[in-house]
């Protein structure tokens, strides 16, 4: 039997000392009297990365996991942050994943045990009312407990700064060296004199959302709608019934928030098979669209009819109807889209006179645009009201693109008449995404060095043009880890996930409108095919 090293022993036995989680001590205890080498090795390859937006990854014991002592780290690191920087006060908000409220309860007590004053939210809420109540309340920082729409034995630690937005470098850097620096979480001092917030902050919020709409505007329109087990359902429906929509028809079974997930594989509505209860359900009432969010409800999923059933629109699809509706509706400032996202709302903008710019994927970087009027992500996330909350927003965001669809359904037409009109004056934009799903997070580095050294010189219907090697800020954007390849209508653009161990390959062709739009389609699905099948055999994991 491989023996383990006696560093690795002392190491696990010295965290599972500072733990002030029973369970997982326990189960740290059990590792090491059972000699799981393989185990240990991997839960104390180091403290687990605070990187996009915070922390990300499985709950369980060890530096490598989340738990309350990678948690009560996080929150001494930005304790530290907070007051080098002379601020005073930290809202924080959670979901209703496991260990959610506890890891906010850890936060507030160090945060107090510091010097500084913290405020809880009263309940699990959506990330969007920690965003907004940061702003609201005047506070230097907010901390987020959620892991989003990650697999049900996650969980994670989203923190933004004063602007409301989630920290970009070198703000991230700095916080993780601080949080690196702190020693036993034993020896922090913990308060207990934070502050419960009532109901105030999460009225406000659903005043500033409801304030987005016309009263008088069309409301006729039949709503299904699925919070996939999170938290934004009791808050979306009172907000689509205070705005004068029918009350909508629901995913019954997911309705209710539940840590364990327990219809859907992945609580991700891009993911396969998790809209199936949503659509059911729409089928049963004869609904004219469908609604959802994520579990935290900073994304929205939108459904619409097609034929004799119903498809899911793509997150560039709603992503371009909304920025088109804000325009229409005079919102001004700069439009914004991440640049994995389609092309089409910068072709949108330059039609219509108004500023465009394309940033880094991850709303920390759609969030920083100066004067932003919209912004938007292909993964399902529209920020449609800055001012209020400077990040994604999955309610506001549904509340829109209902009042959107009403519209349309008042003057005889539909979301998918909206699209085809903006396709023919503008272009097809058609996308899709190859997700490879790696056990092996070397894999990814492999695929993306292998890119790097033989790119390929044809992909799907052309040559090749140009290669932008991201690492290296070509295109004028930050260093990231991504490749884009630029073909005579259509891009491929290839990257590391930021929260989840996959390869993600993005892609776009552009068809001009000149005939029929079927004929338009096809060609665009033929072509997308033809990308999908080259990218994925050049990254050597297909």
């Amino acid at each position: 039997m491989t023996e383990l090293s006696p560093n690795l022993i002392e190491e696990a036995r010295a965290w599972a000392a500072d733990d002030p989680d029973p369970e997982t001590q326990a189960e740290l205890l059990r590792l090491i009297e059972a000699e799981d080498l393989t185990e240990l090795a991997d839960r104390f390859s180091g403290l687990l990365q605070f990187g996009t937006a915070g922390l990300r990854g499985e709950l369980g014991s060890g530096p490598n996991r989340m738990n309350r002592v990678v948690v009560a780290k996080a929150a001494a690191g930005l304790a530290s942050y907070v007051l080098a920087n002379g601020g005073h006060a930290v809202v924080i908000g959670y979901d209703a994943r496991r260990n959610s409220d506890v890891f906010a309860r850890d936060t507030a007590e160090i945060l107090t045990g510091a010097g500084l004053a913290a405020m809880v939210l009263p309940e699990p809420l959506p990330t969007p009312v920690l965003a907004f109540a940061i702003r609201h309340l005047g506070c230097a920082a907010g901390v987020m407990v959620t892991a989003s729409h990650n697999p049900p034995n996650d969980n994670g630690y989203k923190v933004y700064v004063g602007d409301g937005s989630q920290i970009v470098p070198p703000t991230d850097a700095d916080i993780a060296a601080r949080i690196n620096a702190v020693g036993d979480v034993s020896a922090l001092p913990r308060g207990g004199e934070w502050v419960t917030l009532g109901e105030e902050v999460l009225a406000a919020y659903r005043e500033r959302v409801l304030s987005l709409v016309d009263s008088a505007a069309p409301k006729n329109l039949a709503i299904t709608y699925t919070p996939m087990h999170g938290v934004g359902g009791a808050l979306l429906v009172d907000v689509l019934r205070k705005a004068g929509f029918p009350t909508p028809t629901v995913a019954t079974e997911q309705f209710q928030p539940d840590p364990a997930f327990p219809t859907v594989a992945f609580p991700n509505p891009e993911e396969p098979g998790a809209m199936d209860q949503a659509v059911a359900a729409a089928e049963a009432a004869g609904s004219d669209i469908i609604l959802a969010n994520d579990p935290d409800a900073d994304r929205c999923a939108v459904g619409i009819r097609s034929g004799d059933g119903y498809r899911l629109l793509r997150g560039d699809e709603v992503g371009v109807l909304l920025g088109d509706y804000l325009i229409r509706r005079g919102a001004r400032g700069t439009y914004a889209n991440s640049i994995v996202s389609s092309s089409m709302l910068g072709r949108v903008c330059a039609a219509a006179g108004v500023r465009h710019t394309e940033t880094l994927t991850g709303f920390k970087w759609i969030s920083k645009v100066d004067d932003l009027a919209y912004g938007y992500e292909e993964a399902l996330g529209y920020c449609v009201d800055p001012a209020g909350v400077n990040d994604k927003d999955g309610v506001s965001a549904a509340l829109l693109i209902a009042q959107l669809a009403a519209d349309e359904k008042a003057a005889g037409r539909t979301l998918e008449d909206a699209l085809d009109d903006l396709y023919r004056s503008h272009g097809l934009h058609a996308t899709d995404q190859l997700s490879v799903r790696v056990e092996d997070l070397s894999l990814i580095g492999t695929a993306m060095d292998r890119l790097r050294a033989d790119p390929p010189k044809y992909l799907g219907f052309g040559r090749v043009q140009s290669m932008d090697d991201l690492s290296r800020g070509d295109g004028g954007l930050p260093p990231t880890d991504g490749l884009r390849f630029r073909l005579d209508g259509g891009r491929v653009i290839v990257r590391p996930s930021g929260t989840e161990p996959k390869l993600k390959c993005y892609l776009e062709v552009v068809i001009e409108v000149t005939g029929s739009l079927q004929e338009a389609r096809d060609l665009a699905t033929e072509r997308l095919g033809a990308l999908r099948a080259d990218i994925g055999a050049a990254t050597g994991l297909v």
